[in-house]
């Protein structure tokens, strides 16, 4: 569901341009609403990492040599004076060209950071929906072979179900979930009285990814990419825990 006012005041409230009064009704806004919360902090993160980012990259002395050699003929034995003017002019456009390239590079990475919060955010607010009442499992069962063949049609992919009780992580049950517009496995697990909500999908992406911590409202939550499939753990519990799941896991 899209916040009304994600579009009418997050990008007043954000360039200052709200008066004192509609900066606190957005303000007490930003207290209830987790959507407008997650885009206000992607949009704050990605500002600051535009700022800081250093655009400009000096063109190696190869590079500058290689540029210089591919000049005609004529410019490099037109005399001392034109022939500097073509390198220096050549090497110009080279440094334009790198630092653009730089400068894409990085913005990349910053929208990808931006993107990785928001999918955080998003995941965050999932593992709170399972927390009403009724809402936490679709299938309840500690049998991963009950668990496992129940996700069978509902997806299309094969979900990694797996039982950890040995290792104090005893399997609850599994449901579907919808992040991020795709239809995606969510597997739960007891730890103690706390629940872990296990999110998975395929991605289309080569390789994998090391597992990476985050915390969002008061909840932890690991990341990673094995084998095609994209993994998120999410839970109250403290990270140490959460790490352990996510080796078990991930073997």
């Amino acid at each position: 569901m899209n916040c009304e006012l994600r579009g009418i005041s997050l990008h007043g409230y954000l360039d200052g341009e709200l008066d004192a009064v509609r900066a606190a009704e957005f303000e007490r806004h930003l207290e209830g609403c987790s959507e407008c919360l997650a885009e206000l902090e992607a949009q704050e993160a990605l500002r600051a990492s535009l700022k800081q980012a250093q655009l400009r990259e000096r063109a190696p002395a190869d590079l500058r040599k290689k540029v210089v050699k591919s000049l005609p003929k004529a410019a490099r034995a037109g005399g001392f004076a034109l022939s500097l003017s073509w390198q220096r002019l050549a090497v110009a456009a080279a440094v334009v060209l790198l630092a653009g390239f730089a400068g894409w590079r990085v913005v990349g990475e910053r929208l990808d950071v931006a993107g990785e919060r928001l999918m955080a955010a998003e995941i965050v607010d999932a593992h709170v929906r399972s927390l009403q009442p009724g809402h936490l499992s679709d299938v309840i069962s500690t049998d991963q072979h009950t668990v496992k063949p129940w996700f069978n049609g509902k997806v299309d992919f094969a979900v990694p179900v797996r039982d950890f009780t040995d290792e104090g992580f005893p399997l609850q049950g599994g449901r579907l979930e919808v992040i991020d517009g795709r239809t995606v496995a969510a597997l739960i697990y007891g730890r103690r009285k706390h629940e872990v909500n296990l999110f998975v999908w395929p991605v289309s992406a080569a390789g994998d990814e090391a597992a990476r911590a985050s915390g969002l409202r008061g909840y932890q939550l690991i990341r990673w990419r094995k084998g095609g499939m994209e993994y998120w753990l999410v839970s109250d519990l403290a990270l140490p825990d959460l790490e352990n799941l996510q080796k078990l896991v991930a073997q």
